[in-house]
């Protein structure tokens, strides 16, 4: 990226003042980036824990699977989902507060014995698929903002601050080549003037 300049003070100023801008900012950067690095890291292991929870969970239902033809499915069913959000290192990611069911009333006597069992397993599937669910959401945006991040502390680590020092070191050595010349000049006029005079005389 090519820093546009003039040969002037004000953009000296103005250059040295971005500069420090981004000096300034760099370190706060790397520490988020740090930050939802950790984050992205702590969510892909809970994602995995919740993914080896519903395997446990779909093997039980399973093992009741000659069961489950009688099951009624139409008993229970997912009401509402409770959403929350927390920011993580300045990211707002969706939060998992609680799952609500609906459950139709049964006959306990008519309906088979392990229909509570069934019902309380199917709860537990759900909640778990859910919040897996939501854990992935989560996942998703720490990591895109994550790339982010990165992407801005390598533009102004590996683009931005060495541009702006190059154009200041630019302007600085023009800004000393000008006044280096017009000193001479200065000199070179006085030594003329000064042989006029002794001519002169």
């Amino acid at each position: 990226m090519a820093i546009k300049f003039q040969y002037n003070k004000t953009s000296l100023q103005q250059l040295e003042k971005q500069l420090k801008i981004r000096v300034r900012t760099l370190p706060i950067i790397k520490n988020k980036e740090s930050a939802l690095r950790l984050e992205v890291k702590r969510c892909k292991a809970e994602a995995l824990k919740l993914e080896e929870r519903l395997e446990k969970e779909i093997q039980t239902y399973d093992a009741m699977f000659a069961l489950w033809s009688e099951f009624d499915a139409s008993l229970i069913k997912v009401k509402d989902v409770h959403l929350g959000v927390r920011k993580i290192a300045g990211v707002r990611v969706p939060l998992l507060e609680e799952v609500d069911f609906e459950i139709r009333p049964y006959s306990l006597f008519e309906s088979p014995k392990w229909y509570a069992d069934g019902i309380h397993l199917l709860k537990l599937l759900a909640n778990t698929a859910i919040e897996r669910e939501f854990i992935l959401a989560k996942l998703g945006l720490l990591e895109h903002a994550r790339k982010k991040t990165t992407q801005k502390v390598n533009l102004f680590e590996k683009v931005q601050i060495p541009g702006y020092q190059d154009a200041l070191r630019k302007i600085k050595r023009f800004m000393e080549d000008e006044e280096n010349l017009s000193k001479s000049s200065q000199k070179i006029l006085k030594s003329i003037q000064e042989k006029r005079k002794e001519a002169e005389v």
